[in-house]
C-alpha cells in the first residue's frame, strides 16, 4: 500500500534474526536504517519520533483489524472489510494472493467478484 512502511519489527527491535519475509507485488522503493541509525536519526531529528510512532500505531492497527476479522467475521464479511478499507488493492494484487491474505480459498473469492 503506497506510504506504508513494512519490516520484521520484532527482529529489527530485539534485533534478532528475522523470521518474516516481504513480497513486494509491485514497482517499490526499498529503505534501509540500521537499529543504530535510527535512534541516532531520532537523537538528531526529534519529529522522526512523531513519524515513526505515527507509522507504528497505523501498523498495529492494521494487524489487529486482520486478526479480529480473521476471528470474528466470516469469509464475506472479511472481503467486504478489506473492501472497505483497500479498495484501491482489489483490482491490484493477484486473487491467489488476495484470498490467501482473507483466509479464503481462490473458489470462494471468484464468487463473491461474481456476486460483486
Amino acid at each position: 500500500m503506497e506510504d506504508w512502511w513494512e519490516s520484521d519489527y520484532m527482529a529489527f527491535y530485539t534485533q534478532t534474526k528475522a523470521t518474516q519475509v516481504l513480497q513486494c507485488l509491485e514497482k517499490t522503493t526499498v529503505l534501509k536504517l540500521s537499529y543504530k541509525d535510527y535512534h541516532q536519526l531520532l537523537k538528531e531529528v526529534p519529529k522522526m519520533v512523531e513519524f515513526f510512532l505515527s507509522k507504528a500505531v497505523n501498523g498495529h492497527i492494521s494487524n489487529q483489524r486482520r486478526i479480529l476479522s480473521l476471528m470474528t467475521l466470516d469469509a464475506k464479511e472479511r472481503y467486504e472489510q478489506f473492501l472497505k478499507y483497500y479498495p484501491s488493492l482489489i483490482q491490484r494484487i493477484p486473487k491467489t494472493t488476495l484470498a490467501a491474505y482473507l483466509g479464503l480459498s481462490r473458489e470462494t473469492l471468484s464468487r463473491f467478484f461474481r456476486e460483486s
